[in-house]
């Protein structure tokens, strides 16, 4: 004879039955579906790691290649990274890198072709600025004025742009016009800190074209302290 107990387990099993045969394939997919991305998370993981792993040792051949000075051998290792791994920061670094021996070596062109590609693929902003004022000095060496302003067009993060303002000043310097270059190098001076040591450069600068720094420095206004009662 069935006990109430007996009776009561019955009906909780029935129960879970039902709820199994309403939910159970709902719940199964659900299951699969965290599994699968957690699975898909740690293989994404690996792969970033792997590919880390590879373009950083790509990077180092590419320096090594950089301090030999075989230019046909820099332009096909970098080509492959270029094609292989062009979102890292190595492929960003490797560009600019790439550029400097190119212009100690006298390839200009080169060069420039380098920072351009920097400049319009770098994925990190700091990058970007970077290329583009390596790019404006070297044509400002070149003497062509204007292409070098086009480069400090638009926006660049904060911490740069004193430095773009600086360039600016250098540029207008060049072109006789010495108003604006005041003006560039006023924004610059301004927006460096007072124990930056590039600042004692803007200095230099400022001077040159007819401004005191001094007189760009804050007016501290000390308020005498009030006579204390006897």
């Amino acid at each position: 004879m069935a006990t109430h107990l007996d009776l009561e387990e019955q009906e909780q099993l029935d129960q879970l039955k039902h709820f199994w045969n309403t939910y159970g394939t709902l719940i199964t997919s659900i299951v699969l579906l965290v599994a699968g991305a957690f699975v898909a998370w740690n293989g994404w993981q690996w792969y970033g790691r792997n590919k880390a792993a590879q373009a950083s040792s790509l990077y180092d051949e590419i320096e090594r290649t950089a301090q030999a000075g075989d230019p046909a051998r820099i332009a096909l290792v970098l080509d492959d990274m270029k094609k292989r791994f062009a979102g890292t920061t190595y492929a960003q670094q490797a560009g600019l890198l790439v550029a400097r021996t190119l212009y100690e070596k006298g390839n200009a062109a080169g060069s420039r072709t380098e920072l351009e590609w920097v400049a319009q693929n770098a994925i990190d902003p700091g990058y970007k600025a970077v290329a583009r004022l390596r790019l404006a000095a070297e044509l400002l060496d070149g003497k062509s004025y204007d292409d070098a302003l086009k480069q400090l067009d638009g926006s660049v993060p904060k911490e740069f742009e004193p430095l773009v303002a600086d360039r600016k000043g250098d540029i207008y310097l060049a072109q006789g016009k010495r108003t604006e270059a005041q003006a560039e190098y006023r924004k610059a001076w301004t927006g460096l800190g007072p124990t930056s040591d590039y600042r004692r450069l803007i200095e230099i600068k400022l001077n040159a074209v007819g401004v005191d720094p001094k007189s760009l420095a804050p007016v501290v206004t000390v308020t005498p302290a009030a006579p204390k009662t006897p």
